[in-house]
């Protein structure tokens, strides 16, 4: 495959990116002993706030089922923490351009701090509506935080490494995001677990993983870790995007709306359910868990496992678009399978439980794998489009979409599985249907990404759209390789 094209800050931009903006450290640090720092800082905060995330997300959803609230309603309890969640993406890439990544971190950790200490604070005592409406606020903070903390760990892989490598972006975006993922797998059994101990054992967990993240990024990172040269940077400025991140951000929004339409609410209300199939609490964490875990391992390891021998990677639209697609047979499957199952008067009360089980199993491992390589090449194009000197902006508006996919996904989820029918087969099935409408829009406007160079392949012989043989590309990529070592060479002799 041809090399990707590189963004306008590319080239003699290159140059102006690195002095001014780039990892906002000096001269003396673009080193990249020196500019591995900041990513290993952020990258420690980012991961260890993120088990928090996963396991605050369990510890309300589970104790609110436990109290007897409704689908819909803990998916109101959510819709203020995703909503909060596109706000803060905005504004979070004008802080993050205008005051540094150290200020975005440090304020989303304290924000999650706030928001978690707030959930000792719910009485069983209260009317369903007054505790709705005060945990709704305390995620929202937590939602906030979420984003902040995000942005960080998002566009530190672009300050930290050269716009020409951009195989080794790729494979670092992934590494991240992916072990981010399975760390969130982990909160959600720990959430789940520690509710067995007690609620407020599981509070203390998570505020003391935060307070020992706070250290690292208020004392390890420069204030001017990516801060654009210009001050004067406004919010409108958010929307001023290239067309290939417009088009990427809106894919985005349907990509996560799918996943979310079936998995944060209806799924889990599903397992727990006695109509559904009626696992225990430590099962359902175990299950969401293990979903999460092995898609953010996937996630980490398909650049190298899976695009790479397909010949795929670095991956561009076309790879984009061939993995939607394929994303698209999975919720459809899930559907019918959960339907049939459920609806088939033929099967006893045990044999179509164990149907309904073998059903959502295979379909979890399924979209679990497919869903990561997605989001793994998401993840790579959004940074690869990003201008150098206003990546925080670029990710923000970026993962702002990706926010209002997932509100939008969780309240039609708690709508669906709600209202759509009294059988709990039929709900699930209705959500499943939905996510496929969602996977196949995104699939359908990722088209519209100006990226056409390299074409498309599956492996060395297959190939279409454009795409050379790949004899030649590995021949100039050898030449290209031979060139830069020999220019390192002089410059080590010089």
């Amino acid at each position: 495959m041809t090399a990707p094209t590189k963004t306008p800050a590319a080239g003699t931009a290159a140059t102006r990116d690195s002095a001014d903006v780039s990892v906002g450290l000096g001269a003396s640090d673009a080193k990249p002993k020196n500019a591995l720092r900041p990513f290993a800082i952020i990258s420690i905060a980012y991961l260890l706030f993120t088990v928090t995330d996963g396991a605050v997300r369990m510890l309300v959803l589970l104790h609110a089922y436990t109290k007897g609230f409704t689908a819909m309603e803990v998916a109101v309890m959510f819709a203020l923490y995703e909503l909060c969640g596109a706000g803060t993406n905005l504004a979070a890439g004008v802080l993050g351009a205008r005051w540094g990544i150290r200020a975005t971190l440090v304020g989303g950790l304290l924000m999650q701090v706030v928001g978690l200490a707030l959930l000792y604070g719910w009485d069983d005592a209260w009317s369903k509506s007054s505790a709705i409406a005060y945990v709704t606020f305390a995620q929202a903070l937590c939602g906030v935080a979420k984003d902040l903390v995000k942005l960080g760990g998002k566009t530190v892989t672009k300050l930290v490494t050269p716009e020409e490598k951009q195989e080794a972006l790729f494979r670092l975006v992934s590494s991240l995001t992916g072990y981010k993922n399975s760390l969130k797998g982990v909160g959600y059994f720990l959430g789940a677990a520690l509710l067995e101990v007690s609620y407020f054992a599981a509070i203390h967990f998570n505020v003391a993983l935060v307070t020992l993240a706070l250290p690292f990024a208020a004392l390890g990172l420069s204030e001017d870790l990516g801060r654009v040269a210009k001050e004067n940077i406004k919010l409108e400025a958010v929307f001023r995007q290239k067309p290939n991140i417009n088009w990427l951000s809106f894919a985005r929004f349907f990509l996560f709306g799918s996943r979310d339409l079936w998995f944060e609410v209806p799924l889990p209300f599903y397992l727990r359910s006695a109509e559904g199939l009626n696992w225990p609490r430590t099962a359902v964490g175990a299950a969401l868990a293990g979903y999460i875990i092995v898609y953010g391992q996937c996630q980490s390891h398909s650049p190298r496992l899976v695009l790479t021998p397909l010949r795929q990677s670095p991956p561009n639209k076309h790879v984009c678009v061939l993995w939607n697609a394929i994303l698209t047979i999975i919720p459809l499957f899930l559907g019918v399978g959960v339907f049939a199952a459920g609806t088939d008067d033929d099967l006893s009360r045990g044999e179509a439980t164990r149907a309904k089980a073998a059903v959502v199993v295979a379909g979890l491992v399924a979209f679990a794998l497919v869903f990561a390589v997605n989001s793994a090449v998401h993840s790579y194009l959004v940074v690869k489009y990003a201008d150098g000197d206003k990546v925080a902006m670029n990710v923000g508006f970026y993962y702002m979409a990706n926010a209002f996919g997932r509100l939008v996904g969780t309240i039609a989820s708690g709508a669906l599985y709600s209202y759509v029918s009294s059988d709990v087969d039929v709900s699930l099935a209705a959500c499943f249907f939905a996510g496929f409408v969602f996977v196949a829009l995104s699939a359908l406007v990722t088209t519209k990404i100006d990226d056409d160079e390299g074409g498309l392949r599956w492996g060395s012989k297959l190939r279409c759209l454009g795409a050379r043989p790949w004899a030649e590309v590995e021949a100039e990529r050898a030449q290209e390789k031979a060139a830069l070592a020999e220019e390192e060479a002089r410059k080590g002799g010089g």
